[in-house]
């Protein structure tokens, strides 16, 4: 067995027939990473027959002015039951990037150790735990099991079955939900690259990049049919349409509840008027606002996600609304129409992490009942590991507090955001 560094060709012939594969292990993913400040290498192991055997796209950045940490996103692309394999492409990298001054490389592979059960929330772990002794006794470093977002991926995810996905299958207060902005006349666009600019306006709170960030990754992605981005609007006029009808039927209905509660004047009569005029309220009030807006004929963008294309799955990159219009449940419409609109071209949708902690005290607790609501089925992952190549820095780095620095800045930046 021996290393090499690949062709693009050569990577992505072989990553693309791997069930690990996903588009952090692409060369586009590669070259987006380099705009933003890392180098890469595309590295394989391939036997004495020359046939690949495992490969990867390892990420380099700097610590310091001459020590560097390298990060294979989602892992290594190899068969990790295959101890002999695993194992000697593990002694090849050390050796190989020992010279390099690499410290540790950094892996998460996409490896589910076990399903959530999406009532009780237990977990029914599988045969892939095997897989965390085999890292481990290849000198691989178990992180701590992060529940929120403290690691370069989310431990946790939801992934919809998208053949089985439809309005209703998920749970009673997402379709009441999706419903109500239906009503409120909200629809769906696929943009191009300059609609980046009005997603930017909903998600800049979100991330810490800056606002090229996003157009970089949109334009590398693209030139392959990669990435897809939606905007939803509210089309004014539908919006007066629906919220005229839905007046003026419950206004008919609030007339003959008005009736039977003259009639027979009983708790569950006067509960039913009640109800319906604070329906009635409502409706008028929507037919007052879709007026004022449908006479302004603007188009008013209210939210928008990107979506990665890869094999057969699409994976929710990134994606904001306007909080303004919140009771517009413009998030609920936009998942749910990114759904239908991918249901008959690809299997699987990745919602982009949840969190392992269910409880109500959870900071993420509002995210992880949001993507809950479309029944995903949720996996735990294996986690983040380090490949320790130099010990002595390693231990060294870790002492002084410079890991902690650089990786722990995320979870409280994310924390911070939840206050």
């Amino acid at each position: 067995m021996k290393l090499k560094e690949l062709t693009i060709q050569e990577f992505e012939d072989f990553t693309k027939k791997s069930p690990l594969c996903s588009h952090y292990q692409t060369s586009n993913y590669a070259i987006f990473m380099s705009e933003n400040g890392y180098e890469y290498d595309l590295i394989g192991m391939e036997d004495e027959y020359g046939n690949l055997k495992a490969a990867s796209l390892i990420l380099f950045k700097k610590i310091s002015l001459k020590l560097k940490y390298g990060y294979a996103p989602k892992g290594f692309i190899l068969d990790y039951f295959n101890q002999d394999t695993l194992k000697e492409f593990t002694n090849l990298i050390k050796e190989y990037y020992y010279k390099k001054n690499i410290i540790f490389i950094k892996i998460n592979p996409e490896i589910a150790i076990a399903e959530v059960d999406p009532k009780s929330y237990a977990k029914t772990y599988n045969w892939n735990t095997e897989i965390r002794n085999y890292l481990e006794d290849n000198g691989y470093l178990k992180l701590k099991e992060n529940l929120y977002f403290e690691s370069k991926q989310p431990r946790f995810n939801g992934i919809i079955n998208l053949k089985k996905a439809s309005l209703n299958h998920y749970d009673k207060n997402t379709r009441t939900k999706i419903r109500r902005a239906i009503q409120k006349g909200l629809e769906i666009e696929t943009a191009e690259r300059s609609g980046i600019d009005i997603l930017n306006n909903f998600i800049k709170k979100k991330r810490e990049k800056n606002e090229f960030y996003y157009k970089d990754y949109y334009n590398i992605f693209h030139k392959n049919g990669m990435i897809d981005l939606f905007l939803i609007s509210i089309n004014t006029k539908e919006y007066l349409l629906n919220a005229k009808d839905a007046y003026e039927k419950e206004l008919e209905r609030n007339t003959k509840l008005n009736h039977n509660l003259i009639q027979n004047n009983t708790p569950k009569n006067i509960n039913l008027k009640m109800n319906s005029d604070r329906k009635l309220l409502s409706y008028k009030n929507d037919v007052l606002e879709a007026t004022e807006r449908n006479s302004l004929h603007e188009k008013i963008y209210i939210a928008g996600a990107l979506v990665i294309k890869y094999q057969n799955r699409i994976q929710i990159l990134i994606s904001g609304y306007d909080k303004k219009y919140k009771r517009f449940n413009p998030n609920h419409f936009l998942h749910h129409k990114i759904i239908e609109y991918y249901k008959d071209s690809y299997s699987y949708l990745d919602l982009n992490g949840m969190t392992g902690d269910f409880t109500k005290e959870n900071p993420y607790y509002g995210l992880n009942k949001f993507k809950l609501g479309f029944k995903p089925n949720i996996y735990e992952f294996i986690g983040e590991y380090d490949l320790i190549i130099n010990e002595k820095k390693y231990k060294k780095l870790l002492a002084d507090g410079t890991l902690a620095k650089i990786f722990n800045k995320k979870q409280k930046n994310n924390l911070s955001k939840q206050k």
